[in-house]
């Protein structure tokens, strides 16, 4: 140990006496008067009140002194200290003294009883610091020679110098067990100090590997949405031309399975953002009929290849619209149905819509699925939402599966104030329910529906399509010249500002991951500079769902955003806004 690290140590010392001084020091006190009253039953009243006033006045004065040392932080109090606390326990050890020389028959007994307490008291307060106690102590031990002098050559010397040795080895006891205490309490600190750094170190490396899971799952997210909004828009291009059955029912195929690709992405993302509590929900309509028909589409051609009947059946009471989270209500759905056929080998799987009617505006909604499948017993049933686990082990090996589905969906629908119940009976089936409050838009269907279409009434609009992917720009392009507007197309941003400094648009579609210069980079130097397009409204196109991404682009200058792939219906909707100019647009973002 250096020098620095002893001057610390004896500052820590001096300040810990220093603390269990103040926090008994109102006991001094009453330890003072109850020795007066004892001096008084047995010496000389005057003297008992002298040495009473004297003690009580060198009391006082030494608090005050500790209450100004203890006010000096990280002082190094020397000598100081010890010598102010000896000075005033020598008016202490007068008692003793006074006591042992009264003549009267009590006298010496209660020297001794006075001797011995106050040999306690310092080495008590003074327990972490033994080497200051033992001088602090001293007018005690001059005290105790006086005494064992004045008894040379009577019949109570032997006798007192036994007590002395006896008295002195229970406070090397006391000191001892004092130190040891104290070594343990220092090992422990220590040790939960290395602890507590250990912790803080997991806890940031777990953190830094938080984040770049996050950063990983966002560049996987674009790099897969990207070619899938490629291979989702020409499945909806080819669905506006001329197409026979056979033709549109590949095309509805195409699109089912990329939906699933989708799917498959959002439960990857999904689960990663419960585990970091950073799933966001979102509110948006849902047509019950067409949000029931898509799993219609989806799963009736696997029952029906293992000769499963698959029914969807939407109870009248079902409202005909209401606001919820399409996609997390889908993927609920999806799991429930996707371990229905796995599992059901024989009879039907039928997936029930309904609702029950809270209030006008208000309903609990019901997605109930049940299959004719082999069950689970009811000692297996607690298995059931455990995540990474199967009720039956070769399952894994038959079925194939991780066991998250409905680990998964459990949490889903706890986190829209939902619930998840089944009902199952070994040997007939399973019953899962999947219920939730939600608000209604309408109960009853409308008669007629308007295709998503690029026509406005304002007539022909010039937009700037900035975007890398050449599959992409062709999609849009195709879909806003099937109304007669004119596209213009730029692969990166920086090429996108250059475009919009050579003419005005009406709307500029821009790309957030580009090479060469991103959209926000190229949106926010559009805002900055003067020029024909300052002020033109600008929609982001994101191929991450994440809601942080989308506030960067509007804190970057946008004015909406769409996700990849890209909903037609909802760039219709924005296309609508445009006679409103940015606020227009800001409003439906």
């Amino acid at each position: 140990m250096g020098e620095h690290d002893k001057a610390r140590a004896r500052v820590n010392d001096a300040a810990q006496v220093l603390q269990s001084i103040l926090q008994t020091h109102y006991l001094r006190y009453w330890l003072i008067t109850s020795w007066g009253l004892a001096l008084l039953a047995t010496i000389n009243p005057l003297w008992a009140v002298l040495w009473f006033v004297g003690t009580i006045s060198a009391g006082a004065i030494r608090s005050a002194f500790e209450k100004r040392l203890a006010a000096k932080v990280g002082a190094d109090y020397g000598l100081i200290f010890p010598a102010v606390a000896t000075a005033t326990t020598c008016a202490w050890a007068v008692a003793p003294l006074l006591a042992w020389f009264s003549g009267t028959d009590f006298g010496q007994p209660l020297a001794l009883g006075l001797l011995a307490s106050g040999y306690i008291l310092v080495f008590s307060q003074m327990r972490n610091s033994p080497k200051q106690a033992i001088v602090i102590s001293s007018p005690y031990t001059l005290a105790a020679l006086v005494m064992a002098v004045s008894a040379w050559g009577t019949p109570i010397f032997l006798p007192f110098m036994a007590i002395l040795p006896f008295m002195w080895s229970s406070l090397f006891v006391l000191t001892i067990m004092t130190l040891s205490q104290n070594v343990k309490i220092e090992a422990f600190q220590d040790h939960q100090a290395h602890l507590i750094e250990e912790l803080e170190q997991s806890r940031d490396k777990a953190d830094a590997a938080n984040r770049a899971k996050s950063a990983f799952l966002a560049v996987i997210s674009h790099e897969l949405r990207t070619p899938m909004n490629g291979v989702l828009g020409a499945a909806q291009l080819l669905t506006s031309t001329r197409l026979d059955p056979t033709q549109k029912e590949y095309v509805s195929i195409v699109r089912n399975s990329g939906d699933n690709l989708m799917a498959l992405l959002n439960d990857i993302l999904d689960l990663t953002r419960i585990e970091a509590d950073r799933l966001e929900l979102e509110s948006s309509e849902i047509d019950i009929a067409e949000f029931s028909a898509r799993f219609d589409r989806t799963w009736s051609g696997r029952a029906h290849e293992k000769d499963v009947d698959f029914v969807v059946e939407i109870d009248p009471s079902t409202p005909a619209s209401v606001l919820g989270d399409p996609a997390r209500t889908a993927q609920i759905v999806h799991n429930l149905l996707s371990n229905a056929v796995k599992f059901t080998e024989q009879g039907e799987i039928r997936l029930t819509v309904s609702a029950d009617r809270i209030s006008e505006r208000r309903a609990k909604l019901k997605f109930q699925v049940a299959d004719t499948g082999p069950g689970i017993a009811p000692e297996h049933l607690e298995k059931l939402f455990r995540p990474f686990t199967q009720v039956d082990g070769s399952s894994t090996r038959r079925f194939g599966g991780a066991g998250i589905g409905l680990t998964l969906s459990q949490k889903l629908a706890q986190m829209m104030d939902g619930g998840l119940e089944v009902e199952i009976e070994p040997g007939k089936g399973s019953l899962f329910t999947f219920a939730l409050e939600v608000d209604v838009r309408a109960w009853h269907a409308a008669q007629v529906q308007t295709p998503v279409t690029a026509e406005l009434e304002q007539g022909q609009i010039r937009v700037l399509v900035v975007e890398d992917h050449p599959v992409n720009r062709m999609i849009v392009e195709a879909w806003l010249a099937s109304a007669g507007h004119i596209a213009v197309a730029a692969e990166n941003g920086l090429v996108g500002l250059e475009m919009a400094k050579a003419q005005a648009f009406d709307l500029i579609l821009m790309d957030v991951n580009m090479p060469v210069m991103d959209g926000l980079t190229a949106t926010q130097r559009l805002r900055a500079e003067e020029g024909p397009n300052r002020d033109t409204p600008v929609v982001v196109l994101s191929a991450s769902a994440r809601t942080e991404d989308h506030e960067a682009g509007l804190a970057a200058g946008a004015d909406a955003y769409l996700n990849k792939p890209i909903d037609f219906k909802l760039f219709a909707e924005m296309l609508g806004r445009l006679p409103g100019g940015r606020e227009g647009l800001r409003e439906a973002a």
